[in-house]
């Protein structure tokens, strides 16, 4: 093992700093106390996102500033918080492309929090497990856990629903969402997106369950349709349209009694045999409680 001293996460540059960025962070110590707002000064450079000047933070001014973050990416969502205002990840964040020398920079809105720019996302988990967001076949589960083979779904099937898997739970939508700020127990665009992506989903067949799961007072009938769970999503994830279109399921469900399509196990291939040298996949355990 070698010594030396390790390499910072963000290594600035003083050469190329084009300027002098006012992080104005919200403070909060988590016991209770008043909240407050600390100015940082960001040497900054090119390419350096919130996330990089948070970083930067915590390593040379102060190292009691607390903020989620893990991928840097854009992938796992971690480091949503509000930045000038609005909910943004902070690793696809450039300081630069804001256009100020202040960046205001809290926790996410419409969420508890815990210490500094970490929200409580416990609100965020449980809707999205409230509306079961996996697929069931009532009755058929045998063949779920152990499978005879592949469901059949077309591409324009896949379609009905694919961009609704995009999300990565980063919970930005719901902080964006002005129906959540006034009814807490409002199931939220990110729970209700998943929902419609399960119902639309022909390898599913708890159609009829989900529909009853969000028919309720604080579920889709609550969505006014404001649009700024779209607007704010990272992905390109567009919730509000997902909500219009699980009301027109549960219409359809509710009123018009209408059924839909359910995906069938197709067939194995006949004919057909494993190249020679291919090993045999492992079998599959599921472990009991």
């Amino acid at each position: 093992m070698t010594g030396g001293t390790p390499k910072p996460l963000v290594d600035v540059d003083m050469d190329r700093v084009v300027q002098t960025t006012t992080f104005r962070v919200f403070r909060y110590n988590g016991t209770g106390d008043p909240p407050t707002y600390k100015d940082y000064e960001v040497p900054t450079k090119r390419g350096m996102t919130v996330l990089d000047g948070l970083l930067w933070i915590k390593e040379n001014l102060d190292g009691s500033l607390s903020y989620r973050a893990s991928c840097r990416m854009g992938v796992c969502g971690s480091c949503a918080m509000m930045i000038n205002g609005k909910p943004r990840l902070a690793c696809q964040t450039q300081i630069l492309d804001l256009q100020t020398s202040v960046v205001v920079v809290e926790p996410l809105k419409n969420y508890p929090v815990v210490k500094d720019l970490v929200p409580a996302l416990d609100q965020l988990f449980e809707k999205h497990e409230a509306v079961k967001p996996y697929v069931m076949r009532p009755g058929e589960e045998d063949e779920l856990e152990n499978p005879s083979g592949e469901f059949e779904q077309s591409p324009e099937e896949l379609d009905e629903f694919i961009q609704f898997t995009y999300c990565i739970k980063c919970g930005i939508c719901l902080a964006a969402c002005p129906t959540v700020a006034s009814d807490p127990l409002f199931l939220g665009p990110q729970a209700l997106a998943q929902a419609y992506r399960y119902v639309a989903d022909t390898r599913d067949t708890a159609y009829a369950e989900r529909c009853d799961l969000v028919d309720t007072a604080h579920g889709v009938w609550r969505c006014h349709y404001a649009g700024a769970c779209t607007e704010a999503c990272p992905k390109g994830v567009d919730p509000a349209f997902a909500i219009q279109l699980l009301k027109k399921k549960v219409f359809q469900h509710r009123v018009l009694g209408k059924k839909r399509k359910v995906a069938r196990v197709a067939p194995k291939p006949t004919g057909v045999s494993r190249r020679p040298n291919v090993p045999e996949p492992p079998a599959r355990t599921v472990k009991s409680d």
